[in-house]
């Protein structure tokens, strides 16, 4: 299914747009019969959804309105209600904010919020500023307080929100926090990620439609795309435990050396790949960078490409017969 320009114009004239997210099933391996009744109920619960952005550079935004399956078409026009989104709706001004007005005197636990983007804290949180209420601007602390308030639940999208992620990183001038840091009592999901894969972000919403909130880590990250490290399904765990380890860029071999925070980053990235599974960081040369860890991009201090402690690698044997060794130039 494709949208010409006028059809998306038109669809996203109102300030509510429908949205949504069956596609996960299409990668689930789910039979015929049930995938379409599992489509047929998400279709029928139409939750709302509303999005909002902190301090983001809408690169979790981008990229879940690229998913592959659902295409784009489909996440805005089955399913979910999207009721705003600030990058594809067409309403600006008074229109949009009343939308958010709305769902927080009208609409208390029957919304799903989704922020993305870090939440400035500093000089009263001028820094990220969006509407107005009486003539004053509405700081994204204000609105994250009160829309996740009254919110049935709250998704995190990005490492941004999730943990601060880049905005975050020192010196943080801006004061930037996660969402968690700024409604701790709210039930919160963190999907991180930067940016957060399109799987992740409408495998998440679907499970809440369909389920109800997903099992979760200790860092409220949904263990179904978030349980396992890197590492343990890496496609150059061969060359670890064969002892080849990379010494530059562009080498094959382990590329623990060079800074991979594969050991210590959870997430399924490996297997599940980007842009419909045609690459991802390690196979295109990059050590992982650990953007789904609370600690990016600092780590501490270590930024992004020092080597990850021993302690760091969650039981990993380095000192055992197949553990990497220097690669000896001839």
């Amino acid at each position: 299914m494709s949208l010409s320009r006028r059809e998306f114009l038109e669809l996203m004239g109102c300030t509510a747009s429908a949205a949504v997210i069956p596609g996960i099933l299409h990668c689930a391996g789910i039979p015929g019969p049930v995938k379409q009744a599992l489509a047929e109920e998400l279709q029928r619960t139409q939750l709302p959804v509303i999005w909002i952005q902190g301090q983001s550079c809408a690169g979790c935004s981008v990229s879940t309105l690229n998913t592959v399956h659902p295409d784009i078409a489909e996440v805005l026009t089955e399913t979910i209600s999207l009721q705003f989104h600030p990058n594809v709706m067409a309403a600006a001004g008074d229109p949009a904010v009343e939308v958010l007005e709305r769902a927080i005197a009208e609409q208390r636990g029957e919304f799903v919020l989704v922020v993305e983007g870090s939440i400035a804290t500093a000089e009263g949180g001028a820094y990220c500023q969006s509407g107005e209420r009486k003539e004053h601007p509405v700081t994204a602390e204000q609105w994250v307080r009160s829309l996740g308030e009254a919110a049935k639940a709250v998704l995190a999208i990005g490492t941004c929100a999730s943990f601060g992620g880049i905005p975050a990183a020192r010196p943080n001038v801006t004061g930037a926090k996660a969402v968690q840091d700024i409604i701790p009592q709210a039930t919160i999901i963190n999907i991180p990620g930067c940016p957060s894969h399109p799987d992740w972000v409408v495998g998440t919403v679907a499970h809440v439609v369909l389920y109800g909130l997903p099992e979760l880590d200790e860092h409220r990250r949904p263990k179904m795309f978030f349980g396992k490290v890197v590492h343990e399904q890496c496609e150059r765990r061969a060359d670890f435990e064969d002892g080849r380890v990379a010494e530059d860029f562009g080498q094959q071999g382990c590329l623990y050396d060079l800074g991979c925070k594969g050991p210590d980053a959870h997430c399924d990235a490996c297997i599940r790949g980007w842009n419909n599974n045609v690459n991802w960081c390690i196979r295109s040369g990059s050590p992982c960078i650990g953007c789904t860890e609370p600690g990016f991009p600092d780590f501490s201090g270590g930024g992004l490409y020092t080597k990850l402690p021993i302690e760091r690698t969650y039981g990993i044997d380095w000192s055992g017969p197949n553990a990497p060794k220097p690669v000896v130039k001839s």
